[in-house]
């Protein structure tokens, strides 16, 4: 018995409707899952400023690693990214508003962690100090000193020639607990800790505050690279009393 034309057509229609569906379902899918990583495993951000030169340039994309510092706990020299505790940032003008479309789009690109355009309300500095140390600048060679023990930054700092001092700012601090103490690589033209000493928190970030620890530069590509923690430096930095 021969099949209808009407048959046919409508037996393709239902063909095309099952792909459709399954399209939406494997689109929903992935969008979900790259999500759940963005929010809990991996996330990228942008560089918006050059505080952390050499290290890091203005304009560098950057993975984030969310997941591993909360079992793993983070270290002196992580390179991490965290929300403005309160006054780190100027205030940025409004922008206009864009055309629905566009905004819908990248809400959609937030979403599944492809844009981020929330870098701006972010910051990257290098872990320094951790709760309970007690962190100094500096000592007479120029190195800043952890419960005691100099460091030698000198290999990831970015200073001016002939100029060795890990920073031009004095400071004696301790770090409170479950905090921080910050700094950026390119130490003379950083507004880290050093310049946030006079708000309520005392320069000091909250733990609750840091997204993660930077662990890879993925843009542009001649740049691509892990993003090193120098964490041999700080070997020899006893624990605090």
């Amino acid at each position: 018995m021969t099949e209808s034309s009407s048959a046919r057509t409508a037996r393709r229609r239902r063909g095309f409707l099952v792909f459709l569906r399954d399209v939406l379902v494997i689109i929903v899918i992935a969008a979900l899952v790259s999500f759940v990583v963005k929010t809990f495993v991996v996330r990228s951000f942008y560089i918006p400023s050059a505080s952390m030169e050499r290290t890091l340039l203005v304009k560098d994309r950057i993975l984030v690693d969310e997941l591993t510092p909360r079992w793993a706990a983070y270290e002196r020299g992580d390179v991490v990214v965290f929300k403005d505790p309160g006054g780190w940032l100027d205030p940025q003008p409004q922008t206009p508003a864009q055309p629905p479309l566009v905004q819908a789009v990248d809400w959609v690109l937030n979403f599944v962690g492809i844009s981020a355009t929330d870098s701006q309300d972010h910051l990257v500095k290098r872990l320094i100090g951790l709760p309970g140390d007690h962190v100094v600048c500096c000592n007479a060679l120029g190195q800043i000193t952890i419960n005691g023990a100099p460091i030698d930054e000198l290999s990831y700092l970015n200073l001016p020639d002939g100029d060795t001092a890990a920073s031009n700012e004095p400071f004696d601090v301790v770090v409170p607990e479950d905090s921080v103490w910050l700094l950026g690589d390119n130490r003379d033209r950083s507004r880290d800790a050093r310049a946030h000493q006079d708000l309520p928190s005392g320069g000091f970030v909250p733990m609750e505050n840091i997204v993660g620890k930077a662990f890879l530069t993925t843009w542009p590509l001649n740049r691509i690279g892990p993003i090193d923690g120098h964490h041999d430096i700080f070997t020899g930095v006893p624990d605090p009393e």
